[in-house]
């Protein structure tokens, strides 16, 4: 008897570009996203899903990547932070809030934050702050206490529903 693993073809499309690639059946999402892909923003933190900072959208959901098979990904549009600009280059409207507002911190939870927040916005465009502070309770930061990152949020919901921007965190 052999140890020999055979490779699963895997074809998922990342960021609007269809991949394919052939894949250990064992191989986690966010490896495959950081390893076969390149795409290194999405982190690596627990290895539990308690953090949240592997966090990115498959199918419209956000998952943490640490808890899913790279197989488990086949045929599914996966974005990752990578591919949150807009089209033209301009920053994404969370992005632009989470500078605006001082959300990024040390900046290892912010790429989950980030894709955790597109989800939820496109979930509940016009949230409270009690019902992003509950979006987002499964996404730890250890720097900012979440108050900025709510008020990024805020701003980004503010700004794609065409409200006037709030003023900047002081």
């Amino acid at each position: 008897m052999t140890d020999t693993i055979e490779q699963v073809a895997v074809a998922v499309t990342v960021n609007g570009k269809r991949v394919k690639r052939f894949v250990d059946p064992r191989t986690l999402l966010i490896h495959f996203l950081r390893e076969e892909m390149n795409l290194t923003g999405s982190h690596i933190g627990c290895e539990t899903s308690h953090c949240g900072a592997c966090t990115v959208e498959m199918d419209g959901l956000s998952v943490k990547s640490c808890t899913v098979f790279a197989v488990q990904a086949n045929d599914t549009e996966v974005n990752t932070v990578e591919g949150m600009a807009n089209a033209d280059g301009t920053l994404h409207a969370l992005q632009e809030g989470f500078r605006q507002m001082h959300g990024l911190q040390c900046g290892f939870c912010t790429p989950g934050m980030l894709m955790r927040a597109k989800v939820l916005l496109a979930e509940n465009p016009d949230p409270s702050e009690d019902e992003i502070r509950f979006g987002i309770a499964g996404n730890l930061c250890r720097c900012t206490g979440y108050q900025n990152i709510v008020k990024a949020i805020q701003y980004a919901a503010d700004k794609l529903n065409g409200r006037a921007q709030k003023e900047a965190a002081e």
